[in-house]
């Protein structure tokens, strides 16, 4: 037996309760985790609150994120005592995930812990620095340099928005910052925000071009958002885009592309190559400083995650969430 957050759904209806859970539940896999530290990303709250179809399958164990120490590995990869961390690759959604004291992953899904990083502050990065991170390598990857202006990070004040602010801010970049949370500036500025706008001024339908101010933007919100996005960046820029908190939806033109040659870059974390992992661990490991976790990171026991999912829904959780499934 093991304690969990685990979600079930049948004739009764749809829940997620704290509990012991018998090892059964538990799916195949070549490496055992105990696990030390999961987190709280908008797509755990999603699942966990029942908002949106994330579960595929159930019962399910959320949380796409999680560190731990290997308890058994049938694996070459990794032996009894290695400390691990996962980003994704569908756990939480389709294969019991990190909020659990104990979970069965496959060897091909983990990497080893960076030595930079305690177990708790990987987990305080999570998906969302790691996701971050993928965002500000896509910029570079397309020539958004310092040097070339201003960039807008949308949904400012979560946890992707949090950690890209922090990143681009350390590596040179001027950083414009969109939030509805105005009265969060002092944070956002903190973090490295050289400015902050209302997100109402982006969060509406908008004209096909709009004025150009943006070298480059990390846009985790979709929707007319990220369509006004585009329409006001640079001749030649970049946007790149990782998140749906606005909609999925992309009522845009086709006038930035063609007319300005601006490039929409979409940013996958959960099925990403071992290989990138790893590049963007090592980038945080060289980048992000230890003053950091104490900006941006909360920490709540696993009877407390459910509740903070419903404030992450409603958009009353700042920063990232870190949870220690051991209390």
């Amino acid at each position: 037996m093991f304690n969990a957050m685990l979600i079930e759904k049948d004739d009764q209806g749809y829940r997620t309760t704290v509990k012991n859970v018998d090892e059964s539940v538990l799916p195949e896999g070549d490496v055992t985790v105990n696990v030390l530290y999961s987190t709280l990303n908008y797509k755990d709250a999603l699942a966990i609150t029942g908002k949106a179809p994330v579960v595929r399958s159930f019962p399910m164990v959320p949380g796409i994120d999680l560190v731990g120490i290997v308890e058994h590995s049938d694996s070459d990869k990794f032996s009894a005592g290695d400390t691990v961390l996962l980003n994704g690759f569908g756990v939480g959604e389709t294969h019991c995930g990190g909020l659990a004291t104990k979970a069965r992953l496959k060897s091909d899904w983990l990497i080893a812990l960076p030595g930079a990083f305690t177990p708790r502050q990987a987990m305080a990065i999570g998906t969302a620095g790691y996701t971050a991170m993928l965002c500000v390598i896509a910029l570079e990857k397309n020539g958004v340099t310092p040097d070339k202006g201003e960039i807008l990070v949308t949904g400012a004040n979560g946890g992707v928005g949090s950690f890209a602010i922090a990143i681009l801010a350390k590596l040179g970049y001027t950083v414009v910052a969109s939030t509805g949370r105005v009265d969060e500036s002092d944070y956002l500025k903190k973090l490295g925000a050289s400015d902050i706008i209302d997100r109402a001024t982006l969060s509406e339908a908008g004209r096909p071009l709009a004025k150009e101010r943006w070298a480059g933007a990390v846009d985790s919100v979709g929707s007319h958002t990220l369509a006004n996005v585009c329409a006001s960046t640079k001749y030649g820029g970049t946007v790149a885009a990782c998140g749906l908190a606005q909609g999925m939806d992309l009522p845009a033109s086709v006038a930035p592309f063609i007319l300005r040659g601006i490039t929409l870059a979409g940013v996958d974390s959960v099925m990403r190559p071992i290989a990138d992992r790893v590049e963007a661990w090592q980038r945080l490991a060289d980048i992000i400083e230890p003053s950091v976790f104490d900006d941006i990171v909360q920490e709540v026991s696993l009877a407390e995650a459910q509740s903070v999912a419903t404030d992450l829904m409603d958009g009353k959780v700042r920063g990232r969430v870190v949870v220690d499934v051991n209390r």
